[in-house]
């Protein structure tokens, strides 16, 4: 797996056929999850995700495959391409890539794709204190990093407090 993003729950997808995109929605376990440091929002995505609820809104907008006027998008996703085969999760799934793409049961074809892995960092405590102090200084000058990254606080907020 050379420099891809693992695909999580909210990442964005969008159908060749239709207009607008759409958020994926994991459905199929509750139990590994990346870039989440609570384990609560970023479930990873897998093969697993199929059928007719696979997405947030469960549509594309109109669907041009359909003859004209398009009707309706639908999709039902009946099988992933181009997934991560040397891991199966516990739900049986193989995780999704970001060059992941899902077949459609209207398009027949490998037509819908990830615009968006979905991944956010989220900053944590132990982040800072690993920070290069003086990278930290250029960055925010207004804030003292010596006085951050030391025992004591900038000020208690008593009546010693700086007015």
């Amino acid at each position: 797996m050379a420099e891809k993003h693992i695909v999580v729950q909210g990442a964005l997808c969008k159908c060749q056929f239709g207009q607008v995109p759409d958020k994926l929605k994991v459905l199929s376990h509750k139990k590994e999850y990346a870039n989440d440091k609570e384990a609560s929002k970023k479930l990873i995505a897998t093969t697993m995700e199929i059928g007719p609820a696979t997405f947030e809104k469960n549509t594309f907008g109109t669907c041009s495959k359909m003859g004209s006027p398009p009707p309706p998008c639908v999709p039902v996703v009946t099988e992933w391409k181009g997934f991560y085969k040397d891991v199966t999760l516990s739900n049986s799934g193989n995780i999704l890539v970001e060059d992941s793409k899902a077949v459609c049961a209207v398009a027949g074809t490998p037509c819908i794709e990830i615009l968006d892995h979905g991944q956010r960092t989220e900053a944590s405590a132990q982040n800072f204190k690993n920070a290069d102090k003086d990278v930290q200084q250029q960055i925010n000058p207004l804030v003292n990093s010596d006085e951050m990254y030391g025992a004591q606080p900038i000020f208690s907020g008593g009546q010693d407090s700086p007015s």
